[in-house]
């Protein structure tokens, strides 16, 4: 397959041009898509750019398109194409754009090939879509543009230059992702964890999107504090929406966790939190500190299912049983070259730490961990619970 260095994509902004756009896919196995949106700029985020790459029919190259979402009504055709099973989609990262897709438009996808999936399943060091497309095709990216406001029209030359090119060479990446998992016997592996990251239940995860639990440094907070941290979340989440900003525009995560694990009872006292500046003392002191006392006298919330804190959720046998999983986890990951979570993820060690299965098919009952991980993982997990002690 040729790949053009300087492609031009065709704009697609009016029904006619999506009309023909849809014509021409249906014809094509596989089909690559990104989204860019502006989540930098907004409270919500909206899908501000779809860009589909396919091979042109002529086996001359491939052929680009830009949808421009801001000025189409009814995206419905381009949903139901990547529905469609005999359609192959090849994402980056794909768990975001269907995630994003899914909330903005209720598209859902019944085939998936994610190259940076595929990556982490051979132990690639780097999987980002930039530092692989420079080591593989010699295509530097601008990275100012991933600051860039998508949402503002009319796009800059340089803007779709950068949108172009997250799509344009994810088939010929995803064909040397492929030759390379069959050499190494791991494209069946691929091909499971390809299924299930399709069948995943996006609505799902949409409703659990928002919480407080969201936040990665919710983990520094002591459990007693998570009232406190959540009166302030949803204190941060109410002005954020009221103003039409991203939430770490209002303040940012740690400056959260800063104030619940200082819990400053006056002004003077918020000024001292670190990262929290004089403007936002001024502009949202008071209500600040309405939320620390809000959060100081409500009951603690319930933890969410799938904590990966097992000290929260497991008693004592099913402890032992998480951190013996860990343990073999670790050791195959380490042999295979992989992250552990390419193994199994903690939310679905701590399944199985509280189920404890004793066969291969109370184990396949966990659907987290997918036919090729029970086949070829199962009966070492059988035999680390075993070890683990007592049923």
């Amino acid at each position: 397959m040729t790949v053009n260095t300087k492609p031009t994509p065709l704009l697609v902004y009016t029904p006619k041009t999506l009309r023909q756009m849809i014509a021409q896919l249906r014809t094509r196995a596989r089909i690559a898509l990104d989204t860019e949106s502006n989540s930098l700029y907004s409270y919500q985020g909206r899908v501000c750019l779809i860009q589909i790459s396919a091979p042109d029919g002529n086996g001359a190259g491939m052929v680009d398109y830009l949808v421009d979402p801001l000025r189409l009504d009814d995206l419905a055709p381009l949903g139901e194409l990547l529905a469609d099973p005999s359609n192959e989609i090849v994402m980056h990262a794909a768990d975001n754009d269907m995630l994003t897709l899914y909330r903005s438009y209720g598209f859902t996808f019944a085939r998936v090939f994610d190259t940076q999936l595929a990556a982490r399943i051979l132990g690639w060091k780097q999987v980002g879509l930039a530092a692989i497309l420079e080591k593989n095709f010699g295509i530097v990216s601008d990275k100012r543009m991933q600051r860039t406001d998508w949402g503002k029209r009319p796009l800059t030359p340089q803007q779709i230059t950068y949108a172009v090119m997250d799509t344009h060479y994810l088939l010929p990446l995803r064909d040397l992702l492929v030759d390379e998992l069959q050499q190494r016997g791991r494209w069946e592996e691929a091909q499971d964890a390809f299924a299930m990251l399709a069948a995943a239940d996006q609505s799902t995860r949409q409703a659990d999107e928002r919480t407080f639990w969201s936040m990665r440094s919710t983990r520094e907070v002591e459990r007693e504090q998570h009232g406190v941290l959540e009166a302030l979340w949803q204190w941060r989440e109410e002005t954020a929406r009221s103003a039409d900003r991203p939430p770490f525009k209002v303040v940012n995560d740690s400056v959260l966790v800063a104030m619940t694990q200082e819990q400053p009872q006056t002004l003077d006292a918020l000024r001292l939190i670190q990262g929290l500046s004089d403007l936002q003392v001024r502009r949202y002191g008071n209500a600040m500190l309405r939320a620390l006392d809000i959060g100081r006298t409500r009951p603690l919330p319930p933890l969410p299912n799938g904590d990966s804190r097992p000290d929260h959720m497991l008693e004592k046998p099913a402890l032992n049983r998480f951190d013996a999983l860990r343990r073999w986890r670790t050791e195959t990951a380490r042999a295979r070259g992989v992250d552990p979570d390419i193994v199994l993820p903690n939310s679905t060690l701590l399944t199985i730490a509280q189920h404890n299965p004793s066969s291969l098919e109370e184990l396949a009952a966990v659907p987290e961990l997918g036919a090729w991980k029970t086949e070829n993982y199962g009966p070492q997990i059988l035999a680390t619970l075993v070890k683990a002690g007592v049923r």
